[in-house]
């Protein structure tokens, strides 16, 4: 389960070496290559283009003073997993960087353990990016995806209450609809956005948080009256009762944004991630209203999936400065305030988006997502499987069913190929 960010038209890898000073030295635990003492620069690889020359700055300057002998360079690049995928291969890969998408198995080959942070059982997650019960990425943040909406659109509607059953959510988009906005922004061209009908919620329909996993027991994982049909269906209907975008093949994720800050779009269903993007577009934090995605006509508590934001810090085993990398990235977590638009990666730490007093209102029942096992990750790479074209062929296909024989038969051959 992935984190998305869409970032900025900038071509290529951007590089940028930031100082300051001041402070005190605090010194950091090492194992494996590198010195001890907490200085030298080191170089952080990042997805994040749009943070370069800003945010990033502010971090370099504050960890330099902290730690007056040791600095921090930050690069990013837009293609980032195939970019970092191949600096891995290259073996010349930076001191610090998000970790791509490796079987964790793979991780003792390249990343330095971090249980010496002290943090692994303070985190969600640990086993996020670990192998053999040792911890070798460190989760930057949570993520938690619920339906964002804009608090005047449903007022004009005439929505005077959140709706908690599907059949209320779908009477909502109808009342918006004739008001004029758009229920929904799916955002369907472009993909990735759909991801919610493909992981979060069949697993919030199923309450099985190994629903992934399980997947490597059956040659047809992909049923109608399943988890992942339930969930498909519940978008092809919005499709259907024209709940969503005019041509959902011609959406603009951009765009889509200022149609919700303007109330031209009423909701995305998304990670709380979305909300300080559309406070920084301009929209007023109180117009922003965020609750769990009914997604079932059952009463009681709302399943909801936590799942580690995809950026997890990994540190380059061989390093000359382990421990300078392993002090930068414990500072990511417990000070840089990196996680301001996620919830955060300690357990005892607090959101600091203001929506997520709304959303625990409706007192969800939070269930922490697992990680992909490498037999059904490597299904997935022989198959492959992008989760969120599945949900794009069931929404447009004459007959879905024909969709899922599809994808069956994908699974079903390369699950018998990597047993082999």
């Amino acid at each position: 389960m992935n984190r998305k960010w869409m970032l900025g038209a900038i071509a290529g890898v951007l590089a940028v070496s930031m100082a300051g000073c001041g402070g005190q030295n605090q010194p950091a635990a090492s194992d494996g290559g590198g010195e001890d003492s907490i200085s030298g620069t080191i170089t952080y690889l990042t997805n994040r283009t749009d943070l370069i020359g800003n945010v990033y700055d502010d971090y370099a300057k504050r960890f330099n003073e902290k730690y007056p002998d040791a600095h921090v360079e930050f690069e990013a690049t837009i293609d980032y997993d195939k970019t970092a995928k191949m600096r891995l291969s290259s073996g010349d890969f930076p001191d610090v960087m998000n970790i791509p998408t490796i079987a964790n198995t793979e991780l003792p080959n390249y990343y330095a353990p971090l249980d010496d942070l002290g943090l692994t059982d303070s985190i969600r997650f640990p086993d996020y990016k670990s192998d053999g019960g040792v911890l070798y990425g460190m989760p930057s943040g949570v993520d938690v995806v619920g339906v964002v909406y804009n608090k005047q659109a449903f007022e004009k509607a005439g929505i005077d209450k959140v709706p908690t059953t599907l059949d209320e959510f779908y009477a909502a988009s109808e009342k918006l609809k004739a008001a004029g906005t758009v229920p929904l922004a799916s955002n369907f061209k472009d993909q990735w956005p759909v991801y919610p009908f493909a992981a979060e919620t069949p697993v919030a329909l199923s309450g099985n948080v190994d629903l992934s996993n399980d997947r490597v027991n059956t040659d047809a994982p992909y049923t109608l009256d399943g988890p992942y049909g339930q969930s498909m269906n519940i978008l092809r209907t919005m499709h259907e009762k024209g709940y969503l975008e005019a041509d959902i093949n011609s959406t603009n994720w951009e765009q889509s944004k200022k149609d919700v800050a303007s109330g031209k779009f009423a909701m995305f269903y998304l990670g709380e991630w979305i909300i300080p993007q559309l406070i920084d577009g301009g929209m007023a934090s109180e117009d922003i209203g965020f609750f769990p995605f009914p997604y079932d006509n059952e009463a009681g508590s709302r399943n909801v999936v936590l799942s580690p934001a995809s950026g997890a810090y990994g540190i380059n085993k061989n390093s000359e400065h382990l421990a300078t990398a392993k002090a930068f990235v414990k500072w990511m977590i417990e000070e840089s305030g990196a996680d301001a638009d996620m919830l955060p990666i300690l357990k005892d730490g607090k959101a600091q988006i203001a929506q997520m007093e709304e959303f625990d209102s409706y007192k969800p029942t939070y269930l922490e997502g697992k990680v992909d096992t490498a037999e059904a990750l490597a299904i997935v790479n022989k198959a492959q499987i992008v989760k969120e074209a599945i949900v794009q062929e069931f929404v447009l296909a004459d007959d879905p069913q024909e969709t899922f024989d599809k994808y069956n038969k994908m699974w079903a051959k390369a699950k018998s190929e990597v047993a082999k």
